[in-house]
């Protein structure tokens, strides 16, 4: 998409902007750039190169789930100020 087709008074509606006339054409002329840019990214070889969601690998940091043993209902409970059938009571917040 060439600079000349972005309606930037479109674009600047939708972001909920209002432009001066000076402010509309700078912002022309930098998304042509941009646009200018990307093209020119276009014509990079990437062939051979795996695609990837991130730029670095991830490594989950978590630890492993692992059955241990658990406090008590009854030591849970213990503190709670209303309890009912081994449950907590809470006010009610949906109406």
């Amino acid at each position: 998409m060439a600079a000349a087709e972005i309606d930037v008074k479109y674009v600047a509606h939708l972001a909920r902007l209002t432009l001066s006339a000076e402010e509309e054409q700078k912002l022309s002329s930098q998304l042509g750039n941009i646009l200018d840019y990307i093209e020119k990214l276009k014509e990079a070889d990437v062939a051979g190169v795996e695609p990837t969601a991130h730029a670095f690998p991830l490594v989950n940091v978590t630890r492993p789930d692992e059955t241990r043993p658990s406090m008590a209902g009854e030591e849970a409970l213990r503190n709670a100020p209303a309890t009912a059938g081994g449950l907590f009571i809470v006010p009610k917040i949906v109406e």
